[in-house]
């Protein structure tokens, strides 16, 4: 754990032991790799990028060819504005068309920004100062603070939220930066020689452990408890062997009941598609027997007709013979 000495407003030591810095931000990590690569990007992102030249077609002039192509004895040219003339195009310049920003994922600032501050307080250039209240801006407050705490140098002063009197009385001095505490880059952290934190922007960060150490501790107790998990271990596959048996058990009886149900579905369906099957063959049968009856009247009552016409044509024909008898024996006479 780092300890910061602890300054007040007028520039004096305060009373008692160095304040400890919070387990939240100065745990000690520092990552040398990352600082660089966000020293790096902010300095990238700093750059406007208005150096630009031109090249060979947008310099002015080199319409003509100087020369004819060949007969000369010199080498061949299409313009005097090409890059090997004096007053031609540049090849591969600076354009204003580039863009140098380079961006970097949050946890990646974060852990650079947390690197810096550690660096800073594992050197011992990290110091607190109580709260300064201004009424109006004063160079002279800032000033006594700084020569109280004896810092020279570059001097980033890190204040509990947006500060204007603080930020208006600092800037005047030369090599001093004012920035809100939590907005400061790592830039910003590396950029100075000591780091001045108020103390209210200490007192709301939660003064946590962190994760990792914890676990490191839990990792013994794991280690003991390791012996009685294998002990318990075969009744507990017992326990999970028997709910399996119980579970496949209550399955199978599912199945079954499933199972009977869809046979006396099937069963009735079949029952009832024979009734259906019968009900139609009977209705057929009834159908074919009344067709039969009708067929068999149809032809009696053509029998009987066929039969009386006989008859009549036979009574004719016993008249047209009486009759020709008759006139026969009536001729006779």
């Amino acid at each position: 754990m780092y300890e910061a000495p602890v300054f007040t407003a007028e520039g004096k030591k305060a009373k008692g032991e160095a304040r400890p810095l919070p387990d939240a931000i100065f745990d000690g990590t520092v990552h040398e790799a990352v600082m660089w690569q966000a020293a790096k990007a902010y300095l990238a992102n700093q750059r406007k990028g208005n150096a630009h030249t031109r090249n060979r077609s947008a310099v002015r002039g080199g319409g003509r060819k100087p020369w004819r192509q060949k007969g000369t004895g010199r080498a061949r040219q299409g313009t005097i504005r090409a890059p090997q003339w004096k007053g031609g195009g540049v090849v591969f310049g600076p354009t204003s068309e580039r863009n140098h920003r380079q961006e970097l994922p949050r946890k990646v600032r974060a852990l650079a920004r947390r690197s810096a501050l550690n660096a800073r307080a594992g050197d011992g250039r990290v110091y607190v100062f109580e709260t300064l209240a201004l009424d109006a801006p004063k160079t002279k407050a800032v000033v006594a603070l700084l020569e109280g705490a004896g810092v020279g140098g570059n001097v980033l002063v890190l204040t509990d939220g947006h500060a204007p009197l603080v930020h208006r009385s600092a800037r005047n001095i030369p090599q001093v930066k004012v920035i809100p505490f939590g907005q400061e880059s790592a830039y910003d952290v590396l950029w100075s020689d000591t780091v001045l934190i108020e103390a209210a922007a200490l007192d709301g960060i939660a003064d946590e452990a962190p994760p990792a150490p914890k676990a490191k501790k839990d990792a013994p107790e794991a280690k003991k408890d390791a012996p009685e998990a294998k002990k318990d271990a075969p009744e507990a596959k017992e326990d999970v062997k028997a709910a399996a048996d119980a579970e496949a058990g209550q399955e199978e009886a599912v199945d079954k009941k499933g199972a009977a149900a869809k046979k006396g579905a099937a069963a009735k369906k079949g029952t009832a598609a024979k009734k259906g099957t019968a009900a139609k063959k009977g209705a057929a049968a009834k159908k074919g027997a009344a067709a039969k009856k009708g067929t068999a009247a149809k032809k009696g009552a053509v029998a009987k007709k066929g039969a009386a016409a006989k008859k009549g044509t036979a009574a004719k024909k016993g008249a047209a013979a009486k009759k020709g008898e008759d006139g026969g024996e009536a001729n006779d006479g």
